[in-house]
């Protein structure tokens, strides 16, 4: 009769310290309270699931009744103790389960048990797995026995919430948190057990496994023992994939080269191509992120770690990384990191997955404004032949009004110089882009070269500028008149009594005669900084002073004036004011 079938993770479950996977910083602090006897009379394992908390607790409970523990601390697996563990008779550890036992008649039977001496060895150990789903009214049972048991009893507790567990059981217990258990750590474990079991597997397969399982080995060896099965002993990284209804590393290579090519058409065939086998397509976004990550992580050697990726598959990763622009990166992480949290409230969900891939395929001419799409350079170049033929009839001319179509090298408008278009530039990056988005909706054909023309040039005058007293007058004096353009007249007028001073290295000090034009120029800094920062390149510090003239100084003297001495002084200089005042009969309001 052949043997019951067991799965792997009841199979290879640890029976040592050693055979741990990932948890290495719990065995060893266990290991040394053995070796010292210095053991607390209650624990608490938590961490997230298929970790290896209630491995633990049953290792520990092992070892600390073996009667001959080696000198690695390990319990012997012979004697008569640790047999009857293995075999689950022994009368010194039970286990609870606080999801199916929670009440307090549960718990007032296990305080009843930790009254009894263990009949053989030296504690008794009390396991109780998920205690947080224990009732308030259990916890409190279980309180005063918890914190003081008698010598021989040990309680472990395990759990994934440890949140749920009141402060007043958490300090009566020594805590230990289970992390999860890396991708390597799980990849190798499992080819540990391939190789046990016959199986054939790739390194790809066996990491793509480590990866679902989200650093649970349970949950790694349940689906170890499900692929082997579907693929009859041979995990190959394609048929890992299929199983686990996974999209492979080639279709997001694939989907990526598409959209740096700017192809719509053949982006949204391939995304359809995943929809029809039946991907979700929350399921596409996530895994696009995922990927567009791990090539931001191949642009930095120092992040080289952090790529948890098949090792095969790294230098085609660090090859695809170097085709792409890091701003491009960053931009569509943030695309799809809106279209993910979007997807669930999204009524027609396959247009958000389109219309999300659709951005990132015009995404690089936003990043980067010289790439120039091939399709729209198309749709561009054409038009103008026509223009040209409909314009030059046989006919008569047409009337004055409206004026024919002109081609853009028969355009009236004069071609501006690289010093005329330095000049009128505009003041704002906003306005700026604002003005080249609308030049390209016009005519893309048509203004491309002056475009060029005028961002070459503006470049190249903000390397060659550096700041001196005279640069820093007359870029004043061009604010200025852009202010009185704008038909700013107050403000302009306030501008007038400004005179900046140029204070190395970066320093640009406004002068104010008076505490309303300071105002001013306060309100006016972050605009005067900008434009001082487009036009020269450098980010100068714009500060502000105020420095009463000579002619202010002496209208105000060194007192403080009466309102009367203030209508004499008036009344001097404009005999008729005296005159009206009489004439009206009025008094100073003081």
């Amino acid at each position: 009769m052949a043997e019951n079938y067991i799965v792997s993770a009841r199979k290879y479950r640890p029976q040592t310290f050693d055979t741990v996977v990932g948890q290495g910083h719990i065995t060893t602090t266990l290991k040394n309270a053995i070796k010292s006897e210095h053991l607390a009379h209650a624990y608490l394992f938590c961490g997230p699931r298929g970790v290896g908390k209630t491995t633990c607790a049953r290792i520990l409970a092992k070892t600390i009744n073996c009667e001959n523990p080696t000198s690695e601390v390990e319990a012997c697996g012979e004697c008569a103790t640790c047999q009857n563990f293995n075999n689950h008779t022994s009368f010194n550890v039970f286990e609870l389960d606080a999801a199916s036992n929670n009440s307090v008649d549960d718990i007032r039977e296990l305080v009843n048990q930790v009254r009894f001496a263990p009949q053989a060895g030296k504690y008794k150990i009390y396991i109780i797995d998920e205690v947080h789903m224990l009732s308030a009214s259990a916890f409190n049972a279980f309180l005063k026995t918890l914190e003081e048991p008698p010598s021989y009893a040990i309680f472990i507790l395990a759990t994934t919430e440890k949140h749920k567990i009141l402060p007043t059981i958490l300090s009566r217990c020594q805590i230990f948190d289970f992390k999860r258990i890396t991708s390597d750590d799980i990849s190798a474990h499992l080819q540990a057990i391939a190789l046990k079991e016959g199986v054939e597997a790739d390194e790809a397969a066996l990491h793509v496994i480590a990866q679902k399982s989200e650093g649970a080995m349970r949950d790694a060896l349940s689906m170890f023992d499900r692929i082997v099965s579907f693929t009859d002993g041979k995990l190959t990284y394609n048929n890992t994939m299929e199983h686990l209804n996974l999209l492979d590393a080639d279709y997001y290579f694939g989907l990526v080269d598409h959209v740096l090519a700017q192809d719509v058409s053949e982006t949204l065939l391939q995304v359809d191509s995943a929809l029809e086998r039946g991907f979700e397509g929350d399921v596409i976004l996530e895994g696009m992120a995922d990927h567009i990550r791990n090539l931001l992580l191949c642009k930095d050697t120092r992040m080289a770690r952090l790529l948890d990726v098949p090792n095969d598959h790294k230098p085609i990763y660090n090859e695809k990384a170097g085709q792409m622009p890091p701003s491009f990166i960053v931009s569509a992480l943030n695309v799809l990191s809106d279209a993910i949290l979007n997807y669930r409230n999204a009524q027609n969900k396959r247009l958000h997955v389109e219309m999300c891939f659709i951005r990132l395929c015009y995404l690089l001419q936003a990043t980067q404004p010289d790439a120039v799409k091939k399709n729209d350079s198309q749709v561009a170049a054409a038009p103008p032949p026509k223009k040209q033929e409909q314009v030059q009839p046989e006919e008569p001319p047409p009337p004055p009004s409206p004026p024919p179509a002109l081609s853009p090298t028969e355009k009236p408008i004069p071609k501006p110089s690289v010093e005329q278009a330095i000049q009128s530039a505009p003041v704002k990056t906003a306005n700026a882009k604002r003005t080249q988005g609308a030049s390209r909706r016009i005519s893309s054909n048509m203004l491309s070269e002056i475009d060029d023309v005028v961002n070459n040039a503006v470049e190249q005058k903000v390397e060659d500028k550096e700041l001196t007293q005279t640069l820093v007058t007359q870029l004043f004096e061009e604010f200025k008149q852009d202010i009185l353009e704008s038909n700013k007249m107050m403000l302009h007028a306030q501008l007038l009594l400004m005179v900046p001073e140029f204070h190395p290295p970066n320093e640009v000090r406004i002068i104010n005669p008076t505490d309303l034009t300071e105002t001013y120029a306060l309100e006016q800094r972050n605009d005067i900084l900008e434009f001082y920062r487009e036009k020269t390149g450098v980010m100068v510090r714009v500060t502000t002073e105020v420095k009463l003239n000579e002619e202010v100084q002496a209208q105000q003297g060194d007192k403080v004036r009466s309102k009367q001495e203030v209508l004499d002084d008036m009344v001097k200089k404009n005999p008729a004011l005296g005159k009206l005042k009489d004439a009206l009969g009025l008094q100073i309001d003081y």
